[in-house]
């Protein structure tokens, strides 16, 4: 049995996987840590809020004191790290929370686990797993191999290089102190509760409110695609079988352009709309999907600074060491993503009208 630490873990990912993780090993205890800014939402949680084995703390990671106490206290002998600051275009317009978070937070969890499990000798056999991006490695061209975990850094945006940092720190850990790491470089993930900021749930919920769908540039951006729980199923492999000091690439083998993805989004919504006329009731303001013409909404508007042109994920090394691979298709990954957003408004429009933050301030003031 394990007792874990997951940062980040009312967020998009670290949620989907404390979900899955409390699924697939029920006798392990889960200590989500989640400061609750603005992507953070405890409604994400709901369905493990009431397990014995299940606890959440409101708290900062770059509270090196509190991270040492909570280590110490609930006897926590894996640290799966997904806490950050992840939306390239915030990183554009204001750098420091992703240095503050990404990069310093980092540092305050190396710390406060290097004191507890190996100054103090807490835990002999311990392991700080660290979640990282793809986008640490830069971008590629359409002819390029995929990214390996061999392949040179060369982040290229404030995000990505505040991201590069971290690798690096965790790795510094390892190699000068002795703690026991891993880390994961992801590619693109979706699926359920997901923040409408981002591309796949922002094309969703555009549609049913029958708002323009925004496309960068040309659209022909090329993205490497990983359904969420695909993404816990690698961490787990990578905690439960990596090898302690690797890296590991954890993809999807789906590569899409931006502009693909909306137009087959669209495609699903209308198939969807005709096939449930109970959706035309509940989504009244969705004309375009009603009409079975989503596609109309599509609208291109100027390019990110920097737009990084391709990400794609070589994984064969988890494959080959792990016994890694996707379960999901992106068109079976898609159905299953459109379908929770149909069936889960009230999370997304509580998000989007920013609702879910009043009602985190009544449990947290």
């Amino acid at each position: 049995m394990k007792r874990l630490m997951v940062t980040g873990g009312a967020g998009f990912i670290g949620a989907n996987f404390v979900h899955y993780w409390m699924q697939a090993h029920p006798d392990d205890f889960v200590l989500v840590v989640d400061a609750l800014t603005y992507a953070g939402n405890l409604a994400n949680l709901e369905a493990v809020q009431q397990s014995p084995n299940f606890q959440f703390v409101q708290a900062d990671i770059c509270d090196t004191p509190k991270m040492e106490q909570l280590l110490r206290e609930h006897q926590l002998d894996t640290l799966v790290h997904l806490a950050a600051e992840s939306h390239v275009d915030r990183s554009i317009l204001g750098p420091d929370a992703f240095i503050e978070t990404n990069i310093i937070g980092t540092h305050s969890l190396l710390k406060a686990a290097r004191k507890v499990w190996l100054t103090e000798g807490q835990c002999a056999e311990h392991r700080f797993h660290h979640v990282s991006t793809d986008e640490v490695y830069g971008t590629l061209e359409p002819s390029d191999p995929a990214f390996t975990e061999d392949t040179a850094y060369a982040p290229n945006s404030p995000y990505a290089a505040s991201k590069a940092a971290s690798d690096h720190l965790v790795r510094a850990y390892h190699h000068t102190y002795g703690l026991q790491v891993s880390t994961s470089n992801c590619s693109n993930n979706y699926g359920p509760y997901h923040f409408p900021e981002k591309l796949i749930p922002l094309i969703i919920t555009n549609i049913l409110a029958n708002r323009p769908l925004p496309i960068y540039g040309d659209g022909r951006q090329i993205r490497d695609w990983l359904y969420v729980e695909d993404h816990a199923r690698g961490i787990e492999k990578v905690l439960l079988q990596g090898k302690v000091g690797e890296n590991y690439n954890i993809g999807g083998h789906n590569e899409w352009h931006n502009i693909d993805i909306v137009q087959y989004i669209c495609t699903e919504m209308d198939k969807a709309f005709a096939a449930n006329a109970s959706l035309k009731q509940q989504y009244p303001e969705a004309l375009s999907a009603i009409a079975g013409q989503s596609a109309t909404l599509i609208t291109y508007v100027k390019d990110r600074p920097g737009h990084d042109r391709r990400y794609a994920i070589d994984a064969h090394k988890s494959g080959r060491e792990l016994g890694y691979l996707p379960r999901e298709s992106f068109e079976t990954g898609i159905r299953k993503t459109l379908h929770w957003y149909l069936e889960n408004p009230q999370w997304w429009r509580a998000v989007m009208d920013g609702s879910y933050r009043q009602w985190i301030a009544t449990q947290y003031d």
